[in-house]
């Protein structure tokens, strides 16, 4: 472009290129970009302008050229598509007409912090370095798929909304990051998606907004972040959609607002995580799903559950922080179907730390979960478990009920003595031994078969033998399932 077709504002900026000086119309440090559309000339620089600029500007000796434009308002579209721009570009707090075309090109450093744009075409741009776009506000979708960026994105604060747009308002999908996606505060009204996406460091949504109300607010399938995922206080409406995501380190939902009422809130299936967060946050209004997970510290606080989880084949080494039995239990109650693996992970995290009665608690209410699934005859059975020895778990309870119909016996047959079978060779009654006599299957004190009860107390010893055998039985099954899971 010739010189003289320049306007002055655009020959100021032409000049400061060659050293990389910095050119700042700004009135003040905390203008609004948004009123960009009503600077006049002497701020305003053609897009074609800055195109010529970067990629065949004057050049100084010494100097690193660079553009390096504030609180200009830009006209026409930037289009750098399949470019090759050697110059960092730095366009802060400018007001952009037209959405910037960035397709395919290759660039140092690119820095749109603080501006207001109609949108960004950056599909499968290459980036060696940082790409910038802090506190930046996006009035049309924001493409970044399969965009490879050497060093961080910077999105802290930055606003999306396109409300007349279909599709993600931001596309990350098959992204490739050699640092960090850094985004605290970021607000976005519409879907996020980073399905594929690759990140060397961190992904932090810490304080985020992502509204898409009965929607997917974060579609996040197969994401890849080598550190932590961070969305601490982070306020999500709409689904959050995690399935097959490899993160080795955190899932930091902490203090955050999950809600997707009449849907799926959460969806982290088929993912290996290090440690997951859920914690000092509201309940999550809607379900949870967490099905063939495998997290090493699942960081779960029971008020956060919601009143539907699916918890399939989820694996994990430790549950924290420890809570008695009775406020893990209801979570497990809450799944479709009853599913005797969950019961077993909870017994085994309890018995990890040498919670023993804890662990035991979770069995016995694992075979009443049981016990519901069963035909009548198998729920009779289970009953009588219950009642008799707490299926094993409850010893003590069989002695407890010995005791009781040994008491009654002794008293009935003390203040009625059965009359002998051979009174010549009968021994001398003892209502105590004789009663243990009707009581125990197996052992004999040799008073059953030398006397014979008559009337109401022949019943009574027909229904003492019934209830051994019941006791009896009862204990060598609850026994035995107790000793299998030693």
């Amino acid at each position: 472009m010739e010189t003289n077709d320049l306007t002055p504002a655009e020959t100021r900026v032409r000049e400061a290129f060659a050293s990389g000086a910095a050119v700042d119309w700004r009135a003040a440090d905390d203008e609004d970009s948004a009123d960009g559309g009503a600077w006049g000339p002497e701020r305003t620089v053609r897009a074609r302008v800055l195109r010529s600029l970067v990629l065949d500007g004057p050049r100084e000796d010494g100097e690193v050229a660079a553009l390096n434009l504030a609180g200009a308002r830009v006209t026409g579209r930037l289009d750098l598509q399949y470019a090759t721009v050697d110059h960092p570009v730095r366009l802060r707090h400018c007001h952009f007409d037209e959405a910037p075309r960035f397709y395919g090109a290759r660039l140092r450093e690119l820095n749109l912090s603080e501006s207001v744009l109609p949108g960004l075409i950056s599909h499968a741009v290459r980036v060696e370095g940082v790409l910038r776009l802090t506190r930046a506000r996006f009035e049309g979708m924001v493409r970044l798929a399969g965009a490879e960026i050497t060093g961080s994105l910077y999105l802290e604060g930055t606003r999306i909304e396109a409300p007349e747009t279909e599709g993600p308002v931001l596309q990350l999908n098959q992204a490739v990051l050699g640092a960090d996606l850094w985004a605290p505060g970021l607000r976005a009204v519409g879907e996020i998606r980073l399905t594929g996406a690759r990140v060397a460091g961190t992904v932090s949504l810490n304080d985020a907004v992502l509204d898409r109300p009965g929607g997917t607010a974060l579609q996040a399938e197969t994401l890849a972040a080598e550190a932590d995922v961070l969305m601490r206080r982070a306020d999500v409406r709409g689904r959050l959609e995690l399935r097959g995501a490899r993160i080795p380190g955190r899932l930091d939902l902490s203090h955050a607002g999950l809600a997707n009422p009449g849907g799926t809130a959460l969806r982290a299936s088929s993912c290996v995580i290090g440690e997951l967060w859920l914690r000092e946050g509201p309940v999550v209004r809607g379900a949870l799903n967490l099905r063939r997970t495998q997290v090493d510290v699942l960081f779960l606080q029971p008020e956060m559950v919601p009143a539907r989880v699916q918890l399939n084949d989820l694996t994990y080494t430790s549950l924290v922080p420890h809570e008695p039995a009775g406020r893990r239990l209801p979570m497990l109650e809450k799944g479709d179907s009853y599913l005797p693996f969950t019961y077993e992970q909870l017994t085994a995290s309890y018995r990890r730390i040498g919670d023993d009665d804890a662990a035991r608690l979770v069995q016995l209410a694992k075979q009443r979960r049981q016990r519901r699934t069963l035909p009548w005859y198998g729920r009779l059975w289970g009953h009588l478990q219950d009642v008799a020895v707490g299926y094993g778990f409850r010893p003590l309870r069989a002695g407890g009920w010995l005791l009781s119909l040994l008491a009654v016996g002794s008293v009935a047959y003390g203040l009625h003595h059965p009359p002998p079978l051979k009174p010549a060779e009968a021994p001398d009654f003892n209502p105590v031994f004789y009663t243990l006599d009707l009581l125990l299957p197996v052992i004999s004190f040799g008073q059953e078969s030398a006397f014979a009860p008559e009337g109401g107390y022949q019943a009574l010893s027909y229904v003492l033998i019934l209830m051994g055998w019941i006791l009896a039985t009862t204990v060598v099954a609850g026994v035995t399932r107790t000793v299998s899971r030693q």
